[in-house]
């Protein structure tokens, strides 16, 4: 069922700051993190949790985040984590890929970071505010902590908390040499969303058609999209919405119009009920039923086809 459509406002609002603890995802913390909310609800409050999941205590608390953020565990009425949807599907031992060992599940999961609620607030001011050609922490920190303070439940924030975000977001997704020797390599700077740039100690987003991509992982990406952000009646949208409106697949992808109609043309001819049509010059997206089971109809195609092949 489609969640209350807000506007971006809204949706920012209502979001958190993230409490990662200054460590980026790391391999085999998901699935470690999923298997232990299948044994224990409350195994992230257990006092023995350190033992359990084999990490430090900081640690703990940042695989709780980063499996909640990633929309594979949420909080039940009753206080217990429990496994989602996408969580079971994903990641049970007989799920799509409980090891992530398929680089599209790291574009999946990516995805999650910008579906409501938000998490990880930082991510989306990030990645729709920042317009900078190349960027350190620093300066990524001064363009989210500046549109955050448009809201009055972040203006109390201290900008120290907007710098460990930025931190973080770029160590996730930039490929570059590692500061510290002890700093473990995250998987998701196999996506290629930020690389070095010319200038020193600096980098950009890459804005590039991603070849990693899968197409039928971004037009579930868009159906996610629609679902989350568009009302519930409408059967169409634009490409141009759909590359560059807050939090659409073409912001956080970061690719170009031209990336989003290639992907979703290739989709289109293994997905049924969708299609792209040019409409007084611009190329619009028409789909048939509910956009919630396209996006689940769109996952189970690809990981379907990844077990053919």
């Amino acid at each position: 069922m489609q969640t209350e459509i807000l506007n971006t406002d809204g949706h920012i609002v209502q979001g958190r700051l993230g409490r990662h603890e200054t460590f980026t995802p790391r391999y085999g913390w998901l699935k470690k993190g999923y298997d232990a909310v299948i044994q224990d609800g409350n195994v992230f409050k257990a006092s023995d949790a350190i033992e359990r999941l084999g990490v430090g205590k900081n640690m703990v608390s940042s695989i709780r985040f980063w499996c909640q953020a990633f929309k594979l565990i949420e909080p039940a009425h009753n206080g217990c984590m429990v496994p989602t949807e996408l969580g079971r599907r994903l990641l049970d031992d007989n799920g799509w890929d409980p090891f992530l060992e398929d680089v599209a599940s790291l574009w999946l999961l990516h995805w999650q970071l910008f579906v409501p609620r938000l998490e990880a607030v930082s991510w989306t001011l990030a990645f729709n505010k920042c317009n900078l050609w190349s960027f350190d922490i620093k300066q990524l920190t001064k363009v989210i902590f500046s549109a955050a303070q448009k809201y009055p439940s972040f203006k109390t924030i201290s900008e120290n908390s907007f710098e460990r975000d930025a931190s973080c977001i770029i160590r996730m997704y930039a490929d570059v040499p590692l500061e510290k020797e002890s700093e473990i390599e995250c998987p998701f700077t196999q996506l290629g969303i930020i690389r070095k740039a010319e200038e020193k100690n600096s980098v950009c987003f890459d804005t590039t058609e991603k070849q990693n991509l899968p197409p039928l992982i971004f037009a579930a990406a868009c159906f996610s999209y629609i679902d989350s952000y568009v009302s519930a009646k409408q059967r169409t949208i634009s490409l141009h919405r759909l590359t560059y409106d807050f939090n659409s697949p073409g912001v956080v992808f970061k690719v170009p119009e031209s990336a989003v109609g290639s992907y979703l043309y290739t989709a289109a001819r293994e997905l049924n009920g969708i299609s792209l049509i040019e409409t007084t010059g611009s190329l619009q997206l028409y789909f048939d039923g509910e956009p919630r089971a396209l996006y689940w109809d769109a996952l189970q195609k690809y990981y379907d086809g990844v077990v053919r092949r």
